[in-house]
């Protein structure tokens, strides 16, 4: 027997002998149509029977017990009619009503599997006794969940769904859906807005726009020798007609039969002078309209899954399911948020009454996100708090001596960071701060002090970078400052990268293991199992975004809860600070040194080429170094930018003929690219040839020229870290950008980058651009990934924060009762069960 034939007779013989009271079905027999239509066009069943079936179920529930039978009897008998070989039982004589007029629904729970009658499952038939604090009406079909009511059946399969079988879900199995809470939560991606109904007569060419009317006529032609057809339709509603037409889709010429009443939504289009609509949705009148005649919620789809199909199925989801969710958030801060119910919410992202409701709706779904990302921060901070470590102190005199060595004054805003430093590592527990500051603005010279420090107090520290290059490079400015300064002699300062020799390994892990070093510089070989301290008070971490929670936890996991402090050059923009990085204490160098001289910054037209190489040149000849980035390590077909390898060797014999052009590229090996650069930084390459390797850290004072192909291609952080790898000796420096084409010359990036050198400027509107990503690199954040909330939205944000913080002083553990559920959702929200996420 067909499934659906098969699902069919079981519907109506449960029907029969609950005595006609609706509720074989959860939600009531009518509210299985749609699904049931989809799986059985889905098995191929009988275009006619389908017809049958949906003439005799669309009013049901408004008939009495009665009629109900009659109307069942007619509908088993007209099933014989159509399938004499079908076997089909009498229906039963109708039974008491009595016995059956009080009975109640039956709403699975989590722990039952009956499937979902519909898909449109139970609306509720009364509003809500108070509305929300937003002041708006509220639809009748929304309320907030009964505290008797069952908890949601979220984790459910998708089979509980009549109409959705293997086949289905494996299909939807390609948009990661697989539970009722994942339709739940399987949010639009936009919204069609067909809520504007109108009159035949008043349509305007362009507008989107729906109508109601009657079919007067249907046509279906082929077009295009045989290959296509064309169903032409012709509906009026009594102040005029309008032609409407499908392609492609023969089965609508079967459903719009002549005096059906149908509705319409779609834009309105013009052809031979005759306003017309192509390929617009369109509904039956006499049914509940999920496609027309409303704000349409258009979701992510896969191959074999349609619009209409996916919404009915999500309705019926979201109608059954959204009143029962228990609301995670306590009353005091839904009212002091001023927040939507969640159940509410939820209907309204999904379904809108109107634009007003969808905004409280995704506001209520972003707070929630950010509410508990701001809860989590603040309990890892004060996890971190609670840790304990022995006060590193100096005197004024120590002090004194330090900045008295350098060769040059500190700043006013590296005075103001080495207060915040001192401060944190004279108190009982550990510091934990983040040092921003941009590129050249003097954060490896308050590494230094706080190092200085920490060998005073008899602890060892160590720095930890990306790359080689960069552990060599503040290798050696510790070699410069620090002797001078403390009381570290320089064999106590020892670098360990992976090019360092075995045997002098040995010797510094066991320098390190004994006392004898009191600094170690370097690479991931620090993390590595052999290496030990006896002391260890202190760890730095240079460019913190390049390494991940577990490599920053085990290096400080070598000592006894030591200080941190990690470094960036990458400006932190507000909201970032506020969100991610929530949990550090944040000191920012926004002074840059004196006597820097600023970098002068042009874009250039593709055609104009030549020219910034002839610039190159000339600075060539002035005995500085130039380097040159391209977007592509390799050429390719699919992508229409040029690539280091192949522009490498075509600079090399045509351009900088006489000069040597070095090449670096992620696909070299480490020693290789290490190579490379210590070959440029003495001068044996003139120019550099590079992809976006380079960014990080290098520090080349003779490099005057930054050229970068395919600027549009890359974001405004990452250009600007380009920009800074020149600049930093005493010679004017110069970026020039070339965009892949002279249309994207005109690029707001790109202009921003030209007229500004403000990294914190660019950062901020580089995360509105391009989002967060250039910001976090293989940062691991430890909480789910956020749907509806944005990390740009400092707003949000902050309103999310102050109630936070209100909540997490009165009950930091979530101990109260009523903090409960929020206690569960944040177990849920926070992937990681304890550590940092910076």
């Amino acid at each position: 027997m067909n499934p659906a034939l098969k699902k069919l007779t079981k519907y109506l013989r449960l029907e029969a002998d609950r005595g006609y009271d609706n509720r074989a079905v959860v939600g009531g027999l009518q509210h299985m149509l749609d699904p049931w239509e989809a799986e059985a066009r889905e098995t191929g069943f009988p275009e006619k029977i389908i017809e049958i079936v949906l003439a005799h179920l669309k009013d049901y529930p408004h008939l009495n017990p009665h009629s109900r039978q009659e109307r069942l009897k007619d509908l088993w008998s007209s099933l014989g009619t159509e399938l004499p070989n079908l076997s089909l039982p009498e229906v039963p004589e109708l039974k008491e009503i009595a016995e059956l007029k009080d009975r109640t629904p039956s709403i699975p729970t989590a722990t039952e599997a009956q499937p979902i009658g519909e898909p449109t499952g139970i609306e509720a038939q009364t509003p809500l006794s108070q509305p929300p604090s937003t002041h708006l009406p509220q639809p009748e079909t929304i309320r907030e969940p009964k505290p008797e009511e069952p908890p949601a059946a979220l984790e459910a399969p998708l089979t509980t769904i009549a109409g959705i079988g293997p086949k289905s879900a494996k299909t939807l199995h390609k948009l990661n859906l697989e539970t009722l809470g994942d339709l739940l939560w399987h949010l639009p991606r936009r919204y069609d807005d067909y809520s504007q109904l109108k009159t035949i007569n008043r349509l305007w060419y362009g507008e989107e726009v729906t109508i109601i009317g009657t079919v007067e006529e249907v046509q279906i032609r082929t077009v295009r020798s045989g290959r296509m057809k064309l169903i032409e339709a012709v509906i009026s509603d009594g102040t005029g007609a309008l032609r409407v037409t499908w392609f492609n889709q023969a089965w609508i010429a079967d459903r719009l039969r002549p005096g059906r009443p149908v509705v319409l939504s779609g834009k309105v289009e013009q052809y031979l002078g005759r306003l017309t609509m192509n390929n617009p949705e369109w509904e039956a009148l006499e049914r509940k309209q999920l496609h027309t005649n409303r704000i349409v919620p258009v979701y992510p789809l896969t191959s074999g899954v349609t619009s209409k199909w996916l919404r009915r199925v999500i309705h019926s989801v979201v109608t059954r399911l959204a009143p029962r969710i228990p609301d995670p958030l306590p009353k005091s801060v839904r009212e002091s948020a001023d927040l939507l119910p969640l159940n509410i919410a939820l209907q309204q992202i999904h379904f809108p009454d109107d634009w007003e409701h969808l905004r409280l709706a995704q506001h209520r779904l972003a707070f929630n996100e950010m509410f508990l990302l701001q809860l989590g921060v603040l309990r890892q901070k004060s996890e971190w708090g609670q840790l304990s470590s022995p006060p590193l102190t100096i005197d004024d005199t120590q002090v004194t001596r330090f900045t008295e060595s350098l060769p040059y004054e500190l700043t006013n805003s590296q005075l103001s960071a080495f207060k915040d430093v001192r401060e944190d590592l004279a108190a009982p527990h550990p510091m934990n701060r983040l040092l921003q500051g941009d590129v050249g603005s003097g954060k490896t010279v308050i590494a230094a002090t706080v190092i200085g420090i920490a060998a005073a107090n008899n602890a060892q520290s160590a720095v930890m970078t990306p790359t080689s290059i960069l552990a060599e490079q503040h290798y050696q400015t510790m070699l410069d400052l620090l002797p001078p300064a403390t009381d570290i002699p320089a064999e106590a300062i020892q670098l360990l990268i992976g090019a360092t020799p075995e045997a002098e390994k040995q010797a510094i892990r066991e320098g390190l293991a004994n006392g004898q070093i009191q600094v170690v510089l370097g690479t991931h070989a620090l993390l590595e199992d052999p290496v030990t301290f006896a002391n260890l008070g202190l760890v730095v971490i240079d460019e913190q975004h390049r390494f991940g929670v577990e490599q920053r936890a085990v290096l400080r996991n070598k000592g006894e809860n030591p200080n941190l402090l990690v470094m960036t050059a990458t400006p932190i923009p507000r909201s970032l600070a506020l969100t991610i990085y929530g949990d550090l204490d944040i000191t920012v160098i926004d002074e840059m040194p004196p006597g820097r001289i600023p970098i002068e910054t042009r874009v250039l037209l593709p055609i104009e080429r030549s020219r910034a190489h002839n610039f190159i040149i000339g600075q060539l000849e002035s005995g500085h170094q130039a380097f040159i980035i391209y977007p592509l390590v390799e050429g390719s077909e699919k992508v229409q930018a040029k690539a280091a390898v192949d522009e490498h060797q075509r600079l090399q014999e045509n351009i900088f003929v006489g000069y040597k052009v070095g090449l670096l590229h992620g696909r070299m090996r480490p020693d290789e690219k290490e190579n490379t650069m210590a070959s440029f930084r003495s001068g044996e390459y003139d120019v550099l040839v590079s992809t976006s390797v380079l960014e990080v850290g290098v520090d080349i004072p003779n490099a005057t020229v930054m050229l970068i192909e395919g600027a549009n291609r890359f974001g405004l952080a990452q250009l600007h870290q380009f920009r800074g790898r020149v600049g930093r000796g005493e010679h004017k420096s110069y970026c020039l950008l070339i965009p892949d084409s002279e249309d994207e010359a005109d690029n707001q990036r790109l202009s921003a980058i030209e007229s500004t050198n403000d990294g914190f400027e660019l950062a901020e509107l580089d995360l509105n651009q391009r989002g967060p990503g250039d910001f976090l690199g293989t940062r691991q954040s430890g909480f789910a990934e956020l749907r509806t909330a944005r990390l740009t939205d400092i707003r949000l944000i902050e309103k999310a924060r102050r109630e936070a913080v209100h909540l997490f002083k009165a009950d930091p553990i979530l101990a109260q009762p009523e903090h409960a559920l929020l206690s569960r959702e944040m177990a849920r929200f926070w992937t990681t069960a304890k550590g940092e996420i910076s």
